[in-house]
């Protein structure tokens, strides 16, 4: 069987001209049926002649140009005039004729230079070929010269629409375009945001804790171990977010899920953070891009408990619902700010835009006791 799609691409690949030139030979081979002869564009009313050799001049002068009427609109708008001011002056008044309001579109949609200059000086040619036709004996009143202008006018000014129309896409989809690289910075640049930060943190909380732990060796080993053991994780973890930014990636690679917030409670514990961690109900096959979320949202909360209540008892409570998944990550405030390597505030304005984006709400609000609390709602069943 003939793949017609496959046949349709093969010819949306080839030249241009090699598109246009069909619609020109079809024209062509119209203008030399005898049932067709007379049936062109008439200028002036001068009597029919017959047909001769002149006249497949003609009818190659008006046809065959049409072929780079995209590509070269000028040349195919100055042949075709050319091939219709004789065909009005011999009376021939073929078929092909009509392909004076084709070129006239094409120039007003593809003509780049010159625009102004080509509809004036096609203007001044058409005074002396009505002045001609009348010296020949049309019997065409002035009016009806007038009308026929108005009607190539209107062919150059549907030209031009379609040019406006095709400028006017061309920008919308480059705004698009502008805005989708713009989304696609602020999404890596949250990612890079959550993996640098978190495991940045915890890394200067335990080597600022490291610093009162010489008297006890075997203490100070394993946080000096702790320590090394995330710095392998910060660059695991930016290995993979650079392999996701590849074109080419595998389409396994799969982001954090909240099954991995298990992982996340103990490194923050082994940075020296006392986590209680509570989890009810299981997420939902559909959850998506809220599992990715509600990880991001613990993540965040507990890099931040890790920066500003180092060493405070830090809850997080997280329920899986058929709809929804709600987080609650929360300090009384009674840790130590010693350790805190400061912040820019970037992570819990991009967490709030995050869930947002899939219709959910976020809080992050001061506890009357100095401590912290953040709460989101994310509903769940966004693919991710």
């Amino acid at each position: 069987m003939i793949d017609l799609r496959r046949l349709t691409d093969r010819w949306r690949r080839c030249d241009v001209v090699v598109r246009d030139l069909p619609f020109g030979l079809l024209m062509a081979v119209a203008s030399l049926l005898p049932a067709l002869h007379g049936k062109g564009t008439q200028v002036g009313d001068l009597p029919a002649r017959p047909f001769d050799a002149l006249a497949l001049v003609v009818i190659a002068l008006e046809c065959l140009p049409l072929a780079v009427r995209r590509r070269w609109p000028a040349v195919c708008l100055v042949l075709v005039s050319l091939g219709f001011a004789l065909d009005q002056f011999l009376a021939y008044h073929v078929l092909a004729s009509n392909a004076m309001p084709i070129a006239l579109i094409s120039a007003g949609a593809h003509l780049e230079r010159h625009r102004r200059v080509t509809v004036l000086l096609l203007s001044m040619a058409y005074v002396p070929l009505a002045v001609a036709l009348s010296r020949l004996g049309a019997t065409e009143r002035p009016e009806g010269y007038v009308v026929f202008y108005l009607a190539l006018a209107l062919a150059w000014g549907i030209g031009v629409w379609l040019r406006s129309t095709r400028a006017a896409e061309a920008e919308r989809r480059r705004h698009v375009a502008e805005f989708t690289r713009a989304a696609e910075r602020t999404r890596i640049a949250r990612e890079l945001h959550d993996v640098v930060t978190h495991h940045v943190t915890a890394m200067v909380v335990q080597a600022e804790a490291a610093r009162y732990l010489t008297a006890a060796p075997d203490r100070l080993d394993a946080t000096l171990s702790a320590v090394t053991d995330t710095g392998r994780r910060a660059i695991a973890d930016l290995r993979h977010m650079l392999d996701l930014l590849k074109a080419d990636h595998d389409t396994d690679v799969s982001m954090p899920t909240a099954g991995e917030l298990h992982t996340l409670v103990e490194q923050t514990r082994r940075a020296g953070q006392p986590v209680e961690f509570t989890e009810e109900g299981s997420p939902a096959e559909s959850a998506g891009s809220a599992e990715f979320v509600t990880y991001r949202v613990v993540q965040e909360a507990l890099t931040n408990a890790l920066k500003y209540a180092h060493g405070s008892p830090t809850v997080v409570r997280v329920r899986y619902g058929e709809k929804e998944i709600s987080v609650a990550v929360g300090t009384d405030g009674s840790g130590s700010l010693a350790a805190s390597p400061g912040g820019s505030g970037r992570g819990l304005a991009g967490l709030r835009e995050r869930v947002e984006a899939l219709g959910g709400e976020f809080r992050a609000d001061r506890q009357a006791g100095g401590g912290f609390l953040v709460r989101a709602r994310i509903p769940a069943g966004s693919p991710s």
